[in-house]
């Protein structure tokens, strides 16, 4: 895992303009903490910062290689995961592997078969490729946009980095922040409709896209999309080949050169990632696994039972502990410190973000980073099998909006009037809400029920799963931590899609089929436990810290975010602990105390990027 920031010119000479890319590349240390490495051409500049993790001495980045008199140059962020059959396939077409890198099998694998590259590959990616000859660039982002890519066009100049920091790094290139911006702030934000960010021109490469681009400019390609067939396997098929691809993905991600662990909530998707891994180590001969959770201080003595989080995760961690036998570790974070790394999280993200659960993360990484370097998570698990409340509550699948979503009003209250009476977030929301459905392939075949699940499992996995994923890379990679997502294997995710609502929800459960593929394998009561999120600190202490920092914000009338939004409705939020803003702002847990933590990264974003406000 790693970083990478690269500059083309098609029209000028730029060989002289090193230090541009040295500074964008130096804005990307924490993503690529071990090595760093420059190409330079008459039309390109590439950087990369690399977090090792496979082949320390052959990996290394950029990445040259000449083939039949022509030279191909790669930057790469990511891991392929069926290198093995790709190295075959490349030996066999003639090609010779000199090292054990994914790197040099990506390369390879392009130059022998072009822009088809991207329906062979099994892995999460984000990777560039110059073709010296042809003065062409080639880039490509994995299925479901684990790996992160950016760009911008100024003048003749293509810039692409793995995060917007470096972007703004590049001169010309400025914060602006137009109408549609404060529309993905405050109308879709924390979650971003893909393709695009809350910078006026700077844009994101969506999932599952790749472009070329030469002296004609950028052509776009979508290379993959979920498709909707009638699911004609028995029962016992379907629990078996649910079984195997589970269990394939996760094998396949467990290869690495450095350390490697997984976090363990004692839920049924962390609890299955962790016990599949801990079998292939102890069946090939390896030391125990390491298993990593997190809590909070006093979190024992203040948790609250709620629809949204039902239960604590110790009880379920100490059950699966005596079934598999793990070397487990507990980091403890405390209120000071969760809301100490709001900044942080905010500027790892380059935008205001999911508050507190962002800052967790990114310190639970810090942690975990000092004894490994890899981990696999259970994320996307209740995107792919249907695992959200709003699944099946009715008022949220009538809400005619994201359901995670749905305190619309409120937003557009928070809003400063003076940009207000101009911005209808309504409007933009529902316009990107059917936008999305619009893309929904429903068949003649579906019951009602299994086409309405449908349009609600696409808006999870294309707009609440992205969020989610943008978290964990990330928080992630702001500590040269990488974050693995088996659940996310798009060959998984593609056979799910189309089994029935009817059987997918097996007994009326949410996951209902996963749990009943999984019930002879895992402890009862963890099959049985109904899902419960990313845990959050209950500590009352939280309140009041993020309280006095939020006043803190609003006692100086010239902070910045008294410009973009209502002074009067967020003292009243303050007033009233939270609850003037009655609905959660995003998801499940960001209400009260998060949305305060989220009101003091837009101040700290707005300190720090000083984006130019135009609507």
């Amino acid at each position: 895992m790693c970083g990478f920031v690269g500059v083309v010119n098609l029209k000028h000479n730029i060989s002289n303009e090193k230090d541009t890319i040295i500074r964008m590349n130096n804005t990307l240390k924490k993503r690529g903490p071990d090595e760093c490495g420059y190409y330079t051409e008459d039309n390109v500049l590439l950087g990369h910062r690399r977090l090792i993790v496979i082949d320390p001495d052959g990996g290394k980045q950029p990445m040259t290689y000449q083939y039949n008199g022509n030279t191909y140059t790669i930057v790469y962020n990511g891991q392929i995961y069926n290198t093995k059959e790709l190295k075959e396939e490349l030996i066999q077409n003639g090609f010779t592997i000199d090292t054990t890198s994914d790197t040099e099998i990506l390369l390879k694998s392009f130059i022998c078969f072009h822009e088809n590259v991207v329906d062979k590959l099994n892995g999460i990616f984000a990777f560039a490729i110059w073709d010296s000859s042809n003065k062409k660039l080639f880039v490509a982002r994995d299925h479901f946009g684990v790996k992160p890519f950016y760009y911008a066009m100024i003048n003749d100049y293509l810039i692409f980095a793995s995060e917007v920091k470096a972007i703004l790094e590049f001169p010309g290139i400025k914060a602006k922040l137009d109408k549609q911006g404060i529309c993905e702030l405050f109308g879709i934000g924390p979650a971003h409709t893909a393709g695009l960010t809350a910078f006026k021109d700077i844009y994101e490469l969506k999932p599952a896209h790749y472009f070329v681009f030469q002296q004609d400019g950028i052509k776009m390609h979508r290379y993959w999309k979920l498709k909707s067939y009638q699911h004609k396997d028995s029962f016992g098929k379907t629990c078996e080949k649910v079984r195997y691809l589970l269990e394939d993905s996760i094998q396949r991600q467990l290869v690495s050169d450095v350390p490697l662990c997984t976090f363990l909530s004692g839920g049924l998707d962390s609890s299955i990632i962790t016990l599949y891994a801990a079998n292939y180590c102890k069946s090939n001969g390896l030391p125990p696994l390491n298993t990593y959770s997190v809590d909070y201080v006093d979190n024992d003595k203040n948790f609250v039972k709620t629809d949204f989080q039902p239960n604590s995760d110790n009880y379920y961690i100490d059950l699966m502990l005596h079934k598999v036998h793990t070397n487990h570790h507990t980091v403890v974070l405390d209120t000071p410190e969760l809301a100490d790394a709001l900044e942080d999280a905010m500027i790892a993200r380059d935008f205001p973000g999911m508050a507190d659960v962002d800052s967790s993360m990114l310190l639970f990484c810090k942690n975990v980073k000092n004894d490994a370097t890899v981990t696999l998570t259970g994320e996307c698990a209740d995107e792919i099998f249907g695992g959200y409340p709003w699944f099946f509550r009715e008022d949220a699948l009538q809400s005619g909006t994201f359901p995670w979503s749905i305190a619309i009003s409120e937003r557009q209250q928070l809003l400063n009037p003076a940009f207000s009476k101009n911005i209808n977030l309504k409007d933009y929301i529902d316009y990107r809400y059917n936008e999305s459905l619009d893309d929904v392939e429903i068949l003649e075949s579906d019951s009602s029920e299994t086409a309405e699940k449908r349009k609600i499992s696409h808006l999870t996995l294309n707009w609440f799963m992205q969020t989610l994923l943008d978290r964990s890379d990330k928080m992630g990679m702001y500590n040269g931590f990488e974050i693995r997502v088996p659940f996310c294997d798009y060959r998984l995710a593609e056979y799910v899609w189309n089994i029935p609502w009817e059987i997918k929800a097996l007994n009326g459960r949410e996951k209902g089929l996963l749990r009943y593929v999984m019930k002879d394998i895992l402890p009862s009561e963890i099959v049985d436990r109904k899902k419960s999120p990313y845990p959050k600190t209950w500590n009352p202490t939280y309140l009041k810290k993020v309280k006095e920092m939020l006043s803190k914000i609003m006692e100086d009338k010239n902070a910045p975010i008294n410009d973009l939004l209502n002074r009067e409705y967020i003292l009243e939020i303050l007033n009233t602990d939270g609850k003037a803003f009655t609905r959660p702002w995003f998801g499940q847990l960001m209400t009260g105390p998060q949305l305060m933590a989220y009101l003091c990264q837009v101040n700290m974003w707005l300190e720090k990027y000083k984006p130019e406000i135009k609507v």
